[in-house]
């Protein structure tokens, strides 16, 4: 029986498997997902996860309660050798091992992108997994506790200061969503005011959520700034020693909650670790029917999708152009590289990956959001219902949608 190996427990890598399993039929191969964490994370529900207004459990898709008939690895791969179908397992228990497959499907995702900033590694926290979401949640709840209990000064101050860096989705909705909570905490803390409160948005842009429109982009900055927050643009995080902030615009203060969500980069394996073809940012070449390599020199029986693979936009009017690393795009690409898969082991016709964008949508804060499809903005509450209906109806099994639409 062919043995697929999947990299990856992702958006890409979740959605190729779980179509796999309903296309494949019986004895016609095996489907192995590699990856150390049990479970899918659903990243856009991450923001309302620190804040509360989803639950962390519906933000997490169990890969064995959803995944019944493919084998599941709890381990990172470490290397890929594709001369000799091999992939190179570091499992969570026990000694590194070597797997051969048949077909791979690499759906390895991105990592987060960090710099030698002094300090960011000891004060900084993530917002791209579950339990970063709930540690930043935490760690905003406590501060507040501490910081009702002390007196009008330096200290309180720095307890009540939140500092975003990153003016991407990931970043300015966490960020929208925080001074959301943070605001209507302060309805249980008699003791604070919301001029305690110091918020801080760090993009080293000109402008935030690149995804959208320049005018769109300035409401958002501005709809930000009227609830109290600052935003500061071309702007870098220079220092996070301690907590204190040091900015290159010269600005410093103290802060006792640091989010970083500067972007993504190439994810280790995929860039240092394989033999399969990446172009200059460090992503896997793949060619528009998903295949790793190109249409002169495809590699047989690979595949890519999601985050690390520079998959061609077809549905843009710019030549050249790829694909934007977004859930959008992986949920698809994966239902779409799974039945290339099915066909390809049949003998049949693989067709090209082309979706054109439905839009973006972005969550501010409870009640509170941004969308554009082309033209067309929406802003306020109508933006936050269609961000949340958009991934109400793409989060997996009809349980979770109901149990989110009942939050």
């Amino acid at each position: 029986m062919r043995e697929i190996v999947i990299i990856g427990g992702g958006y890409a890598g979740f959605y190729t498997a779980w179509r796999l399993e309903k296309s494949l039929r019986k004895g016609e191969a095996r489907v192995t997902v590699v990856d150390p964490r049990p479970y899918m994370t659903y990243q856009p529900f991450l923001p309302e996860v620190a804040a509360g207004s989803v639950e962390a459990r519906h933000a997490a898709v169990s890969l064995r309660r959803h995944l019944r008939r493919t084998r599941l690895i709890a381990g990172r791969v470490t290397g890929i050798r594709s001369a000799v179908r091999t992939v190179q397992i570091r499992p969570v228990q026990g000694a590194e091992y070597e797997l051969h497959y048949d077909v791979l499907v690499v759906t390895t995702g991105a990592v987060t992108r960090t710099f030698p900033i002094p300090g960011l590694a000891q004060q900084a926290i993530g917002l791209k997994h579950v339990e970063e979401a709930v540690a930043v949640r935490d760690r905003l709840m406590t501060n507040f506790d501490q910081a009702a209990s002390l007196p009008p000064g330096i200290e309180r101050r720095k307890l009540l200061t939140v500092t975003v860096v990153g003016g991407g989705f990931s970043g300015v909705e966490g960020f929208g969503e925080l001074l959301s909570l943070a605001t209507a905490m302060l309805r249980s803390y008699p003791e604070l005011v919301m001029d305690d409160l110091s918020f801080h948005l760090v993009e080293a842009q000109g402008r935030i959520l690149p995804e959208v429109g320049d005018k769109p982009g300035a409401w958002v900055v501005g709809s930000l700034e009227r609830r109290g927050a600052r935003v500061h643009l071309n702007t870098q995080l220079v220092s996070a020693e301690g907590g204190h902030v040091v900015l290159s615009s010269g600005e410093e203060f103290d802060s006792a909650l640091i989010v970083w969500t500067a972007g993504n980069a190439a994810n280790p394996v995929v860039h240092n670790h394989t033999d399969l073809p990446v172009d200059e940012r460090g992503l896997l070449v793949v060619r528009a029917d998903l295949r790793v390599g190109t249409d002169s020199q495809p590699v047989t029986d690979v595949w890519a999708a999601g985050d690390d693979a520079a998959v061609p936009d077809l549905a843009s009017p710019v030549p050249g152009a790829h694909t934007v690393p977004n859930a959008q795009h992986a949920v698809r690409q994966g239902k779409r590289l799974a039945k290339n898969i099915v066909a390809d082991l049949r003998g049949g016709r693989v067709r090209p990956y082309r979706h054109d964008s439905l839009g973006v949508a972005a969550t501010l804060g409870m009640g509170r959001g941004i969308f554009q499809y082309k033209r067309i903005v929406i802003k306020g509450f109508p933006a936050w219902l269609l961000h949340r209906g958009y991934h109400v109806l793409a989060v997996p099994t009809w349980e979770r949608k109901v149990r989110v639409l009942a939050v």
